[in-house]
């Protein structure tokens, strides 16, 4: 969650990176504390055409086509650079990525959305429901904005619906609206497959709650509550072999792979994992309900 980071904030100034640059005057990143999110993480393939190529905990995924590439989330600003390097390493060309998706417009997963984007000329698509939160740089995100913006602004090519397909070359992928995190957070499922068998993946947005205010005060965002209650039983009826998440240690990366490892796709094959994450969100959903409700009686 989000709320250690919400009182923080440190001018970023301009970011500077290899055979690329973004100038992000006038935009103040919060101040990352958690080491994890910067600290490098060797690129692997998860199965098939999918690949990691993230930070230790801020989740990134290659997925390959003979078409071009898409990439999933971003990482912080000062991230594109890992991205672009782990992307390389694996021995694909950076300038491949013809498609930028998200699954959630906070600046720890869309911070170098903008940089990659000038650099690729790569096709934006995001969630109807986060895209003006990503054109003014999240100033106006219902969490962490109302201070400016915490990552340079970049705008939408294609406004995503849920059930809407993102294709390229011969790989299609279904992009579901699962509000509450943010108001356009979204998961995405599709098949990969490899000369063994197919896989059918879900990188999964994982509904945390990042407000400390009742839900009944953040006016921003009247359906929040009810958001958040879709999301959670949508997410409980999705069939899928493989999950992975927005950030690496919300599926246990780390128990799954380690540095070195032999292609092992079965290792992400965590059907429990995924539903006991879900129960304990669920749980943490109902009882900020019940503690907005005492606080509520308590001030009457």
């Amino acid at each position: 969650m989000f709320k250690h980071l919400l009182p923080t904030i440190a001018l970023s100034g301009i970011f500077v990176f290899t055979s690329f640059s973004v100038a992000a005057q006038g935009v103040e990143e919060p101040r990352v504390t958690n080491a994890t999110w910067s600290k490098p993480y060797p690129p692997f393939k998860i199965a098939g055409n999918l690949y990691y190529v993230g930070t230790y905990d801020l989740a990134c995924y290659l997925i390959t086509t003979p078409k071009g590439n898409i990439l999933i989330n971003t990482g912080l600003a000062a991230s594109a650079q890992q991205i672009k390097s782990n992307i390389e390493t694996l021995g694909f060309k950076f300038s491949d990525i013809k498609i930028l998706l998200t699954t959630q417009a906070h600046y720890d997963h869309v911070a170098a959305m903008a940089a990659i984007k000038k650099t690729t000329g790569a096709q934006l698509m995001v969630d109807e429901k986060d895209a003006a939160v990503l054109a003014d740089g999240g100033s106006s995100d219902y969490a962490l904005g109302g201070n400016g913006s915490t990552f340079e602004p970049v705008r939408a090519d294609r406004l995503l619906h849920n059930g809407d397909t993102i294709q390229l070359g011969d790989m299609q992928l279904m992009m579901l609206h699962h509000p509450g995190h943010t108001k356009g957070s979204c998961s995405f499922l599709f098949t990969v497959k490899d000369d063994q068998q197919s896989y059918k993946i879900l990188i999964a947005n994982m509904p945390t709650i990042v407000t400390e205010k009742k839900f009944a005060e953040v006016t921003s965002y009247p359906d929040i509550a009810k958001d958040y209650a879709y999301t959670l039983k949508a997410m409980k009826d999705i069939s899928f072999d493989i999950w992975l998440a927005s950030h690496a240690s919300q599926f246990k990366l780390h128990d799954k792979h380690h540095p070195g490892d032999a292609y092992q796709p079965a290792a992400f094959i965590d059907r429990q994992g995924y539903d006991a994450a879900l129960n304990e969100l669920q749980q943490q959903y109902e009882e900020k309900l019940a503690a907005d409700s005492t606080q509520a009686g308590v001030t009457k």
